[in-house]
């Protein structure tokens, strides 16, 4: 692909990533507004901005077997957790944006056990091991197999972990 077709594809699946969240937190505000027609309407764009999202991810990245994106899945994790996340935290320590840090410490955190997750699954790929997963819905922390009764990484409350289907 011509690079700037291909800068082209990147920014409209990030635009369209970004709508898709977008859509499904003012969704969940419009339930919490008990406006459940419009809820219902920003999830169905929101669907149909997730799919924008997807082709456009296609035309730019190659999903391959399962081995290799375990390996690319780890590998970016180990980047974002390694790199990314330090610096932006160090920066928003430095700019007095307290929230902003918190929420990248938190995700620093987490990304480190999702990138354990996802050595421990390349380590068993031929035993096919089975686990439960729970996300946590404030921070993104992922257990297997059962929800603690606080999260280690935020302190929410197992209330606040979702099992993952």
């Amino acid at each position: 692909m011509k690079e700037r077709t291909a800068n082209n594809v990147h920014t409209a699946f990030v635009e369209e990533a970004k709508a898709h969240q977008r859509l499904l937190m003012f969704a969940k505000k419009a339930e919490e507004e008990d406006l459940p027609q419009i809820a219902h309407l920003f999830r169905a764009v929101a669907t149909a901005e997730g799919i924008h999202s997807r082709r456009h991810f296609a035309l730019l990245e190659v999903v391959d077997d399962t081995q290799t994106n375990l390996e690319r899945a780890f590998q970016s994790e180990t980047t974002v957790n390694g790199i990314h996340y330090p610096r932006m935290l160090g920066e928003g320590e430095e700019d007095g944006e307290d929230a902003a840090a918190l929420v990248f410490s938190q995700a620093r955190d987490v990304e480190d056990g999702h990138a354990r997750l996802y050595k421990k699954a390349l380590n068993h790929l031929i035993a096919q091991r089975s686990a439960e997963y729970y996300v946590c819905t404030v921070c993104g922390h992922i257990v297997e197999n059962e929800a603690p009764e606080t999260c280690p990484t935020c302190n929410a409350s197992r209330s606040r972990f979702e099992r993952v289907d």
